[in-house]
């Protein structure tokens, strides 16, 4: 039976019991039974404070929304921001606890902006002397297919702040320990491992409730596409956002649905299907407007999404070069500028990063917990 590190949270009772805790979560911090962290925390020890990422603690803030301090009505504990105007924990929040603990679901993507929460939070509390805790979770993707670009660090940002993958294969606290070495902290931090956990293992497999970690990440299919079309939140392309399959539809007004999926079809892209389709956003871009475009479907758990999600792309810019158009922001989600450039082609692009990324997965192997 899978546990995952709040499962397993008694092996730091020692450093818990007499401490004031402050709990960076969301609704995807829950027990293997489905109890929030928040709660358990809360009554086994003290809670001094909650510190809430985007879509705050209780996941109702809309995507990219500034997050709002508050006290929480369940608990009576204050939250504080860390997703608003300032992205670092305030000295009033480093105050209000003594250990920091983190318990996020991650989504295995380097766009996810939860991972650069922790990574602030981890430098904050390096400079304020706290120690911090990570109660590890699965990668939903797996721990061993790596995919994508490696991220030029001259193009970091909140959706792409390290030189690592789209898709990384770590679990949260794998990634928390390269950190602190990466940015060199002096940091006591702690990970509390699962137990039943294996590299092959993707969500499907744990045994574990889904919660969607994030509002627009709501199936395990969303999740699995993700690595490779998130990109097109930076193009005039609606990816999805403001209908039932957010991530998993890509389309436009000015799109032929049925020329699309004829054209993608085509390129037999190894487990990766197409299906045309229509549909009308209630919000985000093109709202209100039909749009034609695709439905992605994963045939394959293998299959390279980051590879379908650029032929994709490359196909609608042949099909409109007119219409197309690419927003300021896409060269930060796929991690260079060699693409939008016309250096290279999709197919090129990722040849080109396949060796940097296997000489990444290779040095990265010393933070791996589960082998």
């Amino acid at each position: 039976m899978l546990k995952t590190g709040i499962d397993n949270i008694e092996k730091l009772d020692s450093l818990l019991k007499d401490a004031r805790i402050g709990l960076m979560t969301n609704p995807t911090g829950v027990d293997r039974k489905g109890r929030p962290t928040i709660d358990i925390l809360h009554e086994k020890y003290r809670l001094g404070a909650l510190l809430a990422c985007e879509h705050g603690v209780r996941g109702c803030v809309p995507a990219g929304d500034a997050v709002s301090s508050f006290t929480d009505p369940a608990t009576g504990v204050v939250v504080h921001s860390c997703y608003g105007a300032n992205r670092r924990l305030s000295k009033e929040a480093l105050d209000s606890f003594d250990v920091y603990v983190y318990d996020i679901q991650d989504a295995g993507a380097r766009f996810y902006t939860y991972i650069y929460s922790l990574a602030n939070a981890l430098e904050d509390c390096a400079r304020a002397g706290k120690p911090a805790v990570v109660l590890d979770r699965p990668n939903p993707l797996g721990g061993v297919s790596v995919q994508g670009t490696l991220l030029d660090e001259s193009l970091s940002s909140f959706v792409g702040r390290f030189a690592m993958p789209t898709r990384y294969a770590l679990t949260v606290g794998e990634y928390a320990l390269w950190i602190r070495d990466k940015l060199n902290l002096d940091l006591e931090l702690h990970v509390v491992p699962m137990s039943g956990w294996k590299r092959e293992m993707r969500y499907v497999d744990t045994g574990l409730r889904f919660v969607p970690p994030s509002p627009n990440l709501a199936t395990l299919h969303a999740l699995d596409i993700y690595p490779g079309t998130c990109i097109f939140e930076g193009t005039n392309l609606s990816e999805g956002r403001g209908t039932t399959l957010p991530f998993e539809m890509i389309g436009a007004p000015y799109i032929d649905a049925e020329a699309l999926e004829k054209r993608m079809n085509a390129l037999r892209i190894k487990g990766v299907g197409f299906r045309a389709a229509y549909f009308i956003p209630s919000c985000s871009k093109h709202a209100g407007q039909q749009c034609g475009g695709v439905q992605i479907y994963l045939e394959d758990k293998n299959a390279d999404v980051c590879l379908a999600g650029l032929m994709l792309l490359e196909v609608i810019h042949d099909m409109y070069p007119d219409a197309f158009a690419y927003l300021d922001y896409f060269d930060r989600l796929l991690g260079t500028t060699e693409y939008r450039a016309g250096k290279c082609g999709a197919k090129k692009l990722l040849a080109r990063h396949r060796e940097k990324i296997a000489a990444w997965q290779e040095k990265l192997r010393s933070y791996q917990l589960y082998r």
